[in-house]
């Protein structure tokens, strides 16, 4: 599985007219599924995600996890949206090809499942909406972003 991480002052997303997930301080992900990726993908990615230190310390230095983003044990918001373009192929030609992407049942059900499994690890985890259409907005904080990527 992949999530592209982004350390943000706030982040939301809305589909159509509908905010469906809105964070202070925290942490955008991106995430996506990928052919032959599993329930054990997920956790590993989810223990990755939640465990990045990317949160400056007293001194400065990013040392600091999600849960603890202030250094005073705040817990920082985290924002779950699911976007299959993270595993292109862009190796050859002007148009990406999305092969290596789990088939969308495979897709939603490996999020749900990952946000379902955040839900009972963090206190706060918002989502966009899985095959939706989504305007996503976000302050990026740093700016910090991070790949993350698991295999099977």
């Amino acid at each position: 599985m992949i999530a592209l991480i982004q350390r943000v002052s706030q982040a939301s997303v809305r589909v159509g007219e509908r905010i469906t997930g809105e964070i202070g301080p925290g942490l955008l992900a991106l995430v996506c599924a990928e052919r032959g990726d599993t329930q054990a993908s997920a956790d590993k990615l989810l223990a990755k995600v939640l465990g990045y230190r990317v949160f400056s310390d007293a001194a400065g230095k990013m040392n600091l996890p999600i849960s603890n983003i202030d250094g005073a044990g705040r817990a920082g918001g985290l924002l779950l949206v699911s976007q299959f373009t993270l595993a292109a192929d862009t190796m050859s030609g002007l148009r990406p090809s999305f092969t290596p992407a789990a088939a969308p049942e495979d897709g939603e059900r490996l999020f749900d499942y990952f946000v379902a499994s955040a839900r009972a690890r963090h206190p706060i985890v918002e989502t966009g909406e899985f095959g939706a259409m989504m305007q996503v907005s976000l302050i990026n904080d740093g700016p910090v972003t991070f790949w993350l990527q698991t295999r099977p």
